[in-house]
């Protein structure tokens, strides 16, 4: 790879780190063909984008990135594969749905929103984070239900005054 080559592909790594929220690493090496188009099959059905990256590259693209990015570049060893998505606990789910199967792929580190998780032990944890619709939903149960047990009440104390008269 010429040096012009690489300042390109530095700057459109830096180009798709803008702006994002939701970036995970992972180790995808030692999986087959087979189990590499499913993973990538599986990514692309969830709305995640997913490439392999050089390491020095996309440490360079942290580097000049607005986005402080932390110790993640502590990470950038052996094989990367970037996962970039929308909702944060989606990377996590499908590597756990993978790692059913096998022992790949690991998870390196993610960033979510300023926040920044080294190690596959945080697996489990990126996992169960909530997506913002599920927040939401949440959020709106809870708002519906007083409003409903009022309207019960206010309905049971109609029927009981119906059947006195």
């Amino acid at each position: 790879m010429t040096r012009e080559e690489k300042s390109i592909a530095i700057e459109d790594l830096t180009a798709k780190l803008a702006g994002v929220n939701v970036i995970y690493l992972a180790d995808t090496s030692g999986l087959d063909a087979d189990s590499t188009s499913n993973l990538r099959r599986a990514c692309f059905k969830a709305g995640i984008k997913l490439e392999v990256v050089k390491n020095t590259l996309l440490e360079k693209a942290m580097e000049a990135s607005d986005t402080d990015f932390g110790d993640l570049s502590s990470v950038l060893k052996g094989n990367t594969s970037i996962m970039i998505a929308d909702v944060a606990n989606a990377p996590a789910k499908i590597i756990k749905e993978f790692r059913k199967k096998g022992s790949k792929p690991i998870l390196k580190g993610a960033y979510i929103t300023e926040d920044v998780y080294i190690g596959d032990e945080n697996l489990d944890k990126l996992a169960s984070i909530k997506s913002r619709a599920e927040v939401i939903g949440e959020i709106i149960g809870l708002l519906q239900s007083p409003a409903q047990r009022v309207i019960a009440a206010l309905q049971n104390q109609e029927g009981k005054e119906e059947s006195a008269e």
